[in-house]
């Protein structure tokens, strides 16, 4: 029996506790949703690339060294491959081979997903007026969420073979329905 989305966040859930990135991986199941039948076609499985979207750092926050092995492993041992290759591929330094369009979608929609949001942070309406260009003009500033890997987030795009530009209005166009949920109504907004 394949995995259901409510164990997937039991499981996601009693291994992360913080809310942020909690909140990144609920992101990053509703982009993943969202890009199933976009970039996997009308017979993608939309329940399963969300679960990925919202697995890919389960394991993150309590066993970092070991990450994305435990999610992996787990999801290995239920049967899960496509899933579990996924995930282990949504980095490109890890080396693995992209296999399929759900391997190379995560990873497209993981780094990116993050900058967007950090993006709606700092500004008084959220998501609300996100465009494009102020989202591009963030990926030039390196002190702006540093940690995020700018590399990653062209890598994802070129590997899908979209450009940059349709991807990121792609991803805002995403996520601005659930800004209330995602906490990216912005700073001078009321939820």
């Amino acid at each position: 029996m394949p995995l259901l989305r409510d164990e997937a966040w039991a499981l996601f859930t009693e291994w992360t506790k913080g809310d942020s990135l909690r909140r990144h991986g609920r992101a990053v199941e509703l982009v993943m949703r969202a890009a199933a039948p976009r970039y996997g076609g009308p017979d993608a499985d939309v329940e399963a690339w969300g679960i990925a979207g919202m697995l890919h750092d389960a394991d993150y926050e309590a066993w970092p060294e070991e990450h994305p092995h435990r999610i992996v492993g787990w999801l290995r041992a239920r049967g899960e491959a496509a899933l579990a290759h996924a995930i282990s591929a949504h980095y490109t330094k890890w080396n693995v081979p992209y296999e399929s369009t759900l391997d190379r979608a995560l990873l497209a929609c993981d780094e990116p997903t993050g900058f967007v949001m950090a993006c709606c942070l700092v500004r008084p309406d959220g998501i609300t007026t996100l465009e494009v260009a102020s989202v591009k003009k963030r990926l030039k500033d390196k002190r702006f969420a540093a940690t995020v890997d700018r590399g990653e987030v062209t890598a994802g795009a070129e590997l899908l073979g979209v450009p940059l530009d349709e991807h990121l209005a792609f991803l805002i166009d995403a996520l601005r329905p659930h800004a209330t949920e995602l906490g990216l109504v912005g700073r001078g907004a009321a939820p």
